[in-house]
């Protein structure tokens, strides 16, 4: 038998980043706060994105393709936050957000953040309620030097 407690307690302690994902499809954009991203392969350099399938960024990435994440810095704890609101709920979420559009995927990449990749989707594996989409990285940027919000460092869980 599964003890829930354990299984929360021991999954939450699996140490994430914090990114805001950009997404869109046709003239349509938003961002999200993604935290179950990681590195799958050297070549082709590989990354995999889990979302929430009843996001309407989930839809957006399904129907383009395409995302680019943005690398949040230690101390952007505000900007995660504000990506992590659903955007039926709160609206334009990249209103008053400084960004740029990715050159290979049109993409939004927040220009105050430590860097970005652009990715194009190669598979995807639908189980649970988050699909685990595996990407292809096709660009990439250095904004600047620091050190990479994590999910510990804010204080809050998602996972478990």
């Amino acid at each position: 038998m599964l003890d829930e407690n354990a299984k929360k307690t021991m999954l939450r302690k699996i140490p994430h980043g914090l990114y805001v994902c950009g997404v869109k499809d046709g003239e349509e954009m938003n961002g999200f706060t993604a935290s179950w991203v990681m590195q799958a392969s050297f070549e082709p350099p590989l990354i995999v994105n889990c979302v929430r399938q009843d996001s309407g960024s989930h839809a957006m990435i399904q129907n383009s393709g395409v995302f680019a994440l943005s690398f949040l810095e230690s101390g952007q704890k505000e900007v995660a936050a504000k990506f992590f609101k659903p955007q039926r709920r709160v609206g334009n979420k990249l209103a008053d957000i400084d960004f740029t559009l990715g050159a290979e995927t049109g993409c939004p990449i927040l220009t105050d953040s430590l860097g970005y990749v652009e990715c194009k989707v190669v598979g995807s594996v639908q189980e649970g309620d988050h699909t685990v989409f595996v990407a292809q990285v096709i660009g990439a940027g250095i904004h600047r030097e620091g050190d990479p919000l994590t999910l510990e460092s804010t204080g809050w869980q998602y996972g478990g």
